[in-house]
């Protein structure tokens, strides 16, 4: 399978999930994908854990995301700075994204900064 674009994948995660539609989301995910959110001090995995991310940090938070900067890394990794508003206010931080071949989001690194 080709690859995907990194700012393509990107672009349309933050949209999904700024339309608060976590199926759409999790569409760009591989099954065994991991993200590692340091600002919480948890791991989420698989779908289940990904799914249960987005619905509590962003759907119950009524989180908007703006995508500040992308820096890609190579063709499967590249780290976005991002604003996040919602029920708890404003806050800055990184998403690091992996993609595996296929193009799906294999890890995100997470953090407030």
């Amino acid at each position: 399978m080709k690859e995907a674009n990194i700012n393509t994948i990107i672009n349309q995660f933050i949209k999904s999930l700024n339309a608060f539609d976590v199926e759409a989301t999790l569409t760009l995910f591989a099954d065994n994908a991991v993200i590692d959110d340091v600002s919480v001090g948890e791991k989420f995995k698989n779908t289940t854990g990904v799914r249960d991310y987005l619905e509590k940090f962003f759907v119950n938070y009524k989180t908007m995301t703006k995508l500040a900067s992308v820096e890609a890394i190579n063709d499967l990794n590249a780290n976005a700075q991002v604003d996040f508003t919602g029920d708890f206010g404003h806050e800055t931080g990184s998403l690091n994204f992996t993609l595996n071949t296929g193009g799906l989001i294999t890890a995100i690194g997470a953090d407030l900064d």
